[in-house]
């Protein structure tokens, strides 16, 4: 066994070695047993006779971090994963411009197309980085149908120096963002809490009162999120914003922007159908990217990184002018 290991421990009796394995790291129940048949799985101490292997509470069931990296890569082999451009990198972290339709990490069990599977393919070396080990180096994310930069740590020390930032909100977020309508106001500050509704999507509840999704009957308590723009551009039916945000909840921009009235052009999720018009270019994608990244360094100097427009947007905005 290497030395980088996740070790797991079983609380509950009757369960077999590989659908216990596959619980724990987000896996199929095949996938795990490809860990077991090459010995890189052991229980307490030693390799298992088999995949089937029945399994008593208190048992430590032990993965071999360099183990999961070629269980990932022997997966990535069977899809075809994106070229992924890396817009800086030193010993201690990379910057990515992550291509839209890219879903960081697995959310389910058998997702291969992600830029996890792409980390472990190109930097086996981060395996065990992190919290997680199907999020390897992963500080933060961004939306599937998003783009932009995407800072990944490649040691523990920048990973937990990079995580201490974004929960203090030190790190600087700016995204080209457009939505529907003609924004009149240059610059705004949208403050509205942000609550997970019953049907778990996110809605943002203005301070004179609340704007719900569909099918959005309850709201839970909301939390602090601050979103700020600035008009870029403006065109008969869209705005072009430069968008800052000051938190990170969950899909934030694109729930601010709906309550603001002016909901971002793409989303399937956060949209007002009678804002769309019949021959309006499907953009198959969010007008959401993430142009622009600011941290410090573990010296503490500023590192700023972007990454432009995709020709897709680009395109897109050239038919609006």
């Amino acid at each position: 066994m290497n030395q980088e290991q996740q070790t797991f421990i079983v609380s509950e009796p009757g369960q077999r070695l590989d659908i216990f394995l596959a619980g724990k790291i987000s896996q199929s129940r095949s996938q795990a047993k490809k860990h077991i048949d090459r010995g890189g799985v052991m229980v307490n101490g030693k390799e298992p006779k088999k995949a089937g292997d029945m399994l008593s509470p208190g048992d430590k069931v032990s993965l071999a971090m360099t183990d999961f990296s070629r269980g990932i890569l022997s997966q990535a082999e069977a899809v075809q994963l994106p070229d992924i451009h890396v817009v800086l990198e030193t010993d201690e972290y990379l910057v990515l411009d992550k291509p839209a339709g890219l879903l960081v990490h697995p959310t389910q069990a058998g997702e291969t197309r992600t830029v996890a599977a792409w980390l472990l393919n190109a930097y086996p070396d981060i395996a065990g980085v992190g919290g997680h080990p199907d999020r390897p180096g992963i500080v933060h994310r961004l939306d599937k149908d998003a783009s932009g930069v995407l800072v990944i740590a490649k040691t523990q020390r920048m990973f937990d120096h990079l995580k201490k930032q974004f929960q203090d909100r030190k790190i600087q977020k700016l995204y080209s963002v457009l939505v529907y309508g003609v924004v009149a106001a240059e610059h705004d500050a949208i403050d509205f809490p942000i609550d997970r509704g019953k049907d778990g999507k996110m809605v943002a509840r203005p301070r004179q009162g609340e704007v719900t999704l569909k099918n959005i009957t309850r709201l839970q308590s909301g939390k602090i999120a601050l979103t700020e723009f600035w008009v870029e551009n403006r065109f008969a039916r869209f705005t072009l914003l430069r968008v800052q945000i000051h938190s990170g909840r969950t899909h934030q921009i694109r729930v601010h922007m709906y309550a603001y009235g002016n909901p971002v052009v793409g989303d399937s999720l956060y949209v007002k159908p009678k804002l769309k018009k019949k021959g309006d270019r499907d953009l198959g994608r969010l007008f959401l990217h993430a142009s622009s990244l600011t941290f410090a360094d573990s010296a503490g100097k500023a590192v700023t990184a972007e990454a432009p427009l995709p020709a897709e947007l680009r395109m897109y905005v050239e038919t609006l002018s």
